[in-house]
C-alpha cells in the first residue's frame, strides 16, 4: 500500500480538533485565507513531490491559526548552506538555476 505523503500537515492538525471546532475551522479558515473552500481543499491535498505550493503568506497564517512555529506546518526539510559559506563556484552555479 502506498502512503500518501502531503507537503503540509494541515489535515493532521485539523484532525486533532474536536468535531465542532473542526466543522467551524473548515468554514472559517478559507475565509481567513481569502480563498475558496475548494482552493483550501486543494492546499490540503498537495503531495510532497508535487510542484504546486501554497503562497508563503497563507502558510504563515495557517501556522498562526494552529499556534505553530514557523516551518512546523511543512512536512519536509529544506537543506541549504548559508550564503557566507558558499564558494564563488557555488554562487555561479546558483545563478545558472
Amino acid at each position: 500500500m502506498v502512503e500518501n505523503t502531503f507537503k503540509y500537515r494541515i489535515d493532521e492538525f485539523l484532525n486533532q480538533l474536536p468535531v465542532l471546532q473542526y466543522r467551524h475551522a473548515m468554514r472559517l479558515i478559507p475565509e481567513l485565507l481569502d480563498v475558496s473552500p475548494r482552493t483550501f481543499a486543494n492546499y490540503r491535498n498537495i503531495k510532497l513531490n508535487d510542484s504546486r505550493d501554497i503562497p508563503h503568506e497563507k502558510v504563515a497564517l495557517l501556522e498562526k491559526l494552529f499556534a505553530l512555529h514557523p516551518g512546523e506546518l511543512q512536512n519536509f526539510v529544506i537543506v541549504a548552506s548559508p550564503i557566507t559559506e558558499l564558494t564563488d563556484t557555488d554562487l555561479y552555479l546558483a545563478q545558472k538555476l
